[in-house]
């Protein structure tokens, strides 16, 4: 009687195998350390872990079916990445925050793949690139932060909020709707919250646009000398 786990272990093969998760352990690790100095989301362990699990399952396929199993688990190694890319990613009002995060766990597991699958060259340049995405190009991306927005070269995405009450709600709406027509500003979407019994806040959505400041400044001035309207305000955001 032979028992199968011994007798299906293989020397050579388990030193390769070493070798591949030892290298996706040491390069999910230099990915990982930036995260975890910068106190990321998905810091050191998480980024090791997804770098040695996806060198894992891609030599796990190549183990048991060669080239051409190890191509279908990788496959699935990139589904199941986006999904746990996707929990990283939060929604804090009009911004949101982690799809960096979430793009370096990505990395990170096309590191311990090309690890699981014997290149741990294209591992390692595959990791250079990863981290100077997160470390090379920050001051690029700071200098480019600092410049001052030019609202006419920017494609923005522009929100009017009117704080009305229940009974001039409807003259409100139609009164803005006509204001943004006059303006050729094409609305996206409306909506409406009750934020307490005597008053709503209506939120209007522009399309995509470049539209002018002044423009809404009018708008939203005409707006609030309407009867019933408290408030109206504009904002604008470049990020969805």
């Amino acid at each position: 009687m032979t028992i199968a786990a011994i007798a299906n272990f293989d020397a050579v093969q388990f030193v390769n195998s070493l070798i591949s998760l030892g290298a996706a352990f040491v390069l999910g690790t230099a990915i990982g350390a930036e995260r975890q100095y910068r106190q990321r989301s998905a810091g050191l362990r998480t980024t090791v872990l997804v770098a040695v699990g996806a060198a894992a399952f891609v030599d796990i396929g190549m183990r048991l079916n060669g080239n051409g199993s190890a191509a279908h688990v990788l496959a699935y190694v990139v589904s199941g990445i986006g999904f746990l890319g996707a929990g990283v990613i939060m929604k804090e009002g009009l911004n949101i925050r982690g799809l960096n995060t979430a793009a370096t766990l990505w990395g990170s597991a096309a590191v311990g793949a090309s690890a699981g699958a014997d290149r741990i060259a294209e591992a390692l340049l595959i990791a250079v690139f990863v981290l100077a995405a997160n470390t090379a190009l920050r001051p690029l991306v700071n200098a480019i932060n600092r410049q001052p927005l030019d609202e006419t070269a920017t494609e923005a995405t522009y929100e009017i909020q009117i704080t009305t009450s229940p009974e001039a709600l409807p003259t409100a709406r139609e009164a803005l709707m006509e204001r943004l027509d006059a303006k050729n500003y094409a609305v996206r979407e409306t909506e409406t919250e009750e934020r307490a019994e005597d008053r709503i806040e209506l939120t209007v959505t522009l399309a995509a646009s470049t539209a002018e400041g002044a423009d809404l400044d009018e708008v939203v001035a005409a707006l609030e000398k309407l009867t019933g309207v408290r408030h109206a305000t504009w904002s604008m955001r470049t990020t969805d």
